[in-house]
């Protein structure tokens, strides 16, 4: 199978559309999926376990607070085109919130999002890959530090 979206928009016949005409809400929808199979595949690739704790492990990863948290920290490291990418998810008008997360976590969070989307559908996987092992990497540091 060929690495990219133009195998998946050959096969089910989709049109190529501008990116940037997409809404930032639309990027984090495409985002919020991509983020959380990035997540789910490095948690099943570290081994064979009981599916509900995969699932609580996943869910403290992708979670709006955990994302908020990532992106406060991915922030100095990412490219101009990054953050305006982020800033227009993070300061898109939204209907809904998540449950159990703060609205600047939850805005903070959809722009993360964004940020995944707009990477996977411009096929930037190895940058997208690189902020996420990043962000869990500076997570995991916080975490030993007592953050």
């Amino acid at each position: 199978m060929e690495a990219s979206l133009s195998y998946l928009k050959e096969m089910f016949q989709l049109a190529d559309t501008d990116i940037r005409t997409y809404s930032p809400l639309t990027l984090a929808y495409i985002g919020d999926a991509i983020y959380e199979l990035v997540v789910r595949t490095i948690l099943v690739e570290k081994g064979n376990t009981q599916v509900n704790k995969l699932n609580q492990r996943a869910n403290r990863l992708v979670k709006a607070s955990a994302q908020s948290e990532m992106i406060e920290k991915l922030k100095p490291y990412l490219t101009e085109e990054e953050m305006a990418v982020f800033k227009r998810g993070r300061n898109a008008k939204s209907y809904t919130m998540a449950k159990n997360a703060t609205m600047s976590d939850y805005r903070r969070a959809t722009g993360f999002e964004a940020l995944m989307g707009y990477l996977y559908l411009t096929e930037q996987w190895e940058r997208m890959l690189e902020l996420i092992k990043l962000g869990m990497t500076e997570e995991a540091k916080g975490e030993a530090d007592g953050e």
